[in-house]
């Protein structure tokens, strides 16, 4: 939980990826491995920035993170919210909506070229 608030996503993304292979070259007792001592590295690069607290509630069996804080938070309100207090530019998101459907939108036309 708390990597999922320090971490940008490109590395939350990748990092169960390099997990997997790290757990796959140890388990196979290649530990020595330039490989192996590569992806270490990497996750210890990115564990740099990941600290913090996490509150757990306990109820039978079950664990539920209901809170969490870090002083290396990406999270900003200010940014996360859509009000008139908000630092988010709105206007940003008409050009990024656009971007983001185009592929979408040329799928459609070709589809109507198609049938």
């Amino acid at each position: 939980e708390i990597e999922d608030l320090t971490l940008v996503r490109e590395v939350a993304h990748f990092k169960p990826i390099i997990e997997n292979e790290l757990s796959n070259l140890i388990y196979n007792a290649l530990w020595f491995s330039p490989a192996t001592q590569a992806l270490i590295a990497y996750i210890k690069e990115t564990q740099k920035v990941v600290n913090g607290t996490a509150k757990v509630k306990l109820y039978k069996g079950n664990a539920q993170v209901v809170a969490r804080k870090s002083p290396n938070s990406l999270y900003d309100e200010n940014l996360a919210t859509y009000t008139s207090a908000d630092t988010f530019d709105q206007d940003a998101a008409v050009g990024f909506i656009k971007l983001w459907g185009l592929p979408t939108k040329v799928y459609s036309e070709v589809q109507k070229n198609v049938e």
